[in-house]
Order: C-alpha cells, then sequence, then structure tokens
C-alpha cells in the first residue's frame, strides 16, 4: 500500500484535524485515510455497468417496501 507525507501543514489546521480524529474515535492517520478515500470516492468516474449494478440493487431492496404515491402526496399537500 502507498504511503503519502504532507509537509507543512499550519498548526491550526493539524489541531482540527486531531479533534476531528478523536471525536470519531480514530487516530489522526486513521481520519486522514477517511478524508482522502472520500476526496477520491467523490472523483471517481464510474463505469456504466456499475452504474447499472448500483441501481439495480437499489431497486431490488426497494422492491420489498410500499411506495407512496407522489402524486397524491402533492394533491394532500395542496389540500
Amino acid at each position: 500500500m502507498a504511503q503519502v507525507l504532507v509537509r507543512n501543514s499550519d498548526d491550526v489546521t493539524l489541531s482540527c484535524l486531531k479533534q476531528r480524529a478523536k471525536q470519531q474515535g480514530r487516530s489522526l492517520q486513521g481520519e486522514l485515510k477517511i478524508i482522502l478515500e472520500n476526496a477520491a470516492e467523490s472523483t471517481r468516474k464510474y463505469t456504466l455497468a456499475e452504474i447499472l449494478n448500483r441501481t439495480e440493487s437499489i431497486r431490488i431492496k426497494m422492491q420489498s417496501q410500499n411506495q407512496t404515491d407522489s402524486v397524491a402526496l402533492l394533491r394532500e399537500d395542496r389540500d
């Protein structure tokens, strides 16, 4: 697994990150790893197959749940 070294971080930033890590019950390194993973995930480009697989899995999970007709909800709000 690759390693990353971040130099010249200011004290305020480091203090905030340490506090955030402590609140989450993680080490500073663990918190930074999660922050980096989340940032990378948010910019990741998914393939069409990945998107279709994910939407299908959501559809299957939601299939057993009763869904309310949105038209009925809109009419209810208007009344």
